[in-house]
């Protein structure tokens, strides 16, 4: 039985991308454009030259952190819709402390990161209280929280980091994760060291879920409230724990856009999606850290890719995005897919 879970865990997603690629270049049949072209263009906008290699890469770090956000609160049955507030508050953390500390590197980046960490646990904290001790359902207390953080942070941005400016001034180099080389290697992309720390925590959440005991708890948890309670676990401290993670993992995700991509941070006009598209990545990726950080990778290929369909082969960007609601739909559908495989599973034999 486990073995047939861990096939369909497997199955699942991959058919699910072949179907939306498939719906994909029906839509664009029947649009007038040609399938081919369009996705030989969006290969070369992902992998074209070593200056696509690095946007990719650049692109898919803030996915690979969002995704395991999301998959961790997932894996203890909540629903973390915050994760966009989370990013938001730890970008604005890391640039805040970037500026206002004077340090080494070697003390100045690992407290950015740190800072922008705890933020975002904050900000994941208050959800987690709120269901624990209250029973106030998540998914409403972390949506609103996403449009708190956001006009928090233009207000500090335009009252306290600037004079009534839009953007911050740029970090110093011992608050970046930016490098030179990397940039000159990649023909100035933007890619940068944080694919590291985003693989680390990757490590890091497999750790913590698969080898510990406040990973065992938190998938009972998950599983279900009542027998935990009931086999003596602190089902509230768990709520609250899980919560708290996640909003680590966003508020990292924040990070590698403050010190990493931009270096800096600017009065935002609407959300950054990095936080709903680690949804989408968490669902694919079956929440678990492999395969967040696999679907992580796609979702990071399709998006930097599609920059490039219009130009080359006339598709409207937009149809990826169709495409990826695609695969989305698929894996939400997935108990179809799984009946399909099993009745092919019966017929073979």
């Amino acid at each position: 039985m486990t073995q047939n879970n861990r096939l369909f865990g497997i199955l699942v997603p991959v058919i699910s991308v072949l179907l939306g690629l498939l719906a994909g270049a029906i839509i664009m049949l029947v649009s007038g454009y040609s399938p081919i072209e369009g996705y030989a263009a969006l290969w070369n906008g992902a992998f074209g030259d070593a200056f696509t290699i690095g946007e990719t890469i650049r692109r898919i770090t803030p996915l690979i952190l969002t995704g395991l956000a999301v998959a961790f609160a997932f894996r203890s049955g909540l629903f973390n819709i915050g994760a966009e507030g989370q990013v938001i508050v730890g970008w604005l953390a890391a640039v805040w402390v970037g500026l206002a500390v004077d340090a080494p590197m070697i003390l100045h980046l690992p407290l950015v990161l740190i800072v922008a960490m705890l933020a975002g646990a904050l900000w994941g904290f208050v959800p987690g209280l709120l269901k624990a001790k209250l029973g106030v359902h998540e998914v409403i207390v972390t949506i609103m929280m996403n449009y708190i953080a956001l006009f928090i942070t233009n207000e500090i941005i335009r009252n306290v980091l600037t004079e009534q400016e839009t953007t911050t001034e740029a970090i110093p180099a011992t608050a970046s994760l930016a490098s030179e080389w990397l940039q000159t290697l990649t023909f100035f992309s933007r890619m940068h060291y944080g694919i590291l720390v985003a693989l680390f925590a990757a490590i890091i959440m497999w750790f913590i879920v698969q080898r510990t005991t406040i990973g065992y708890e938190l998938k009972a948890v998950g599983f279900n409230q009542h027998a935990s309670r009931y086999a003596g676990m602190n089902v509230s401290k768990n709520i609250i724990l899980s919560m708290v993670i996640s909003g680590a993992f966003a508020g990292l995700a924040g990070a590698m856009e403050g010190v990493g991509t931009y270096g800096t941070i600017s009065v935002m006009s609407g959300f950054t999606n990095l936080g709903f598209d680690g949804i989408a990545v968490a669902l694919l990726g079956s929440n678990n850290a492999l395969g967040v950080v696999l679907a992580a990778i796609l979702f990071g290929v399709l998006k930097e890719g599609a920059g490039q369909m219009p130009t080359s082969a006339g598709v409207p960007t937009e149809l990826v995005d169709i495409i990826i609601a695609l695969i989305i739909f698929f894996v939400a559908s997935s108990y179809i897919i799984r009946w399909f495989l099993l009745r092919f599973k019966k017929e073979g034999k």
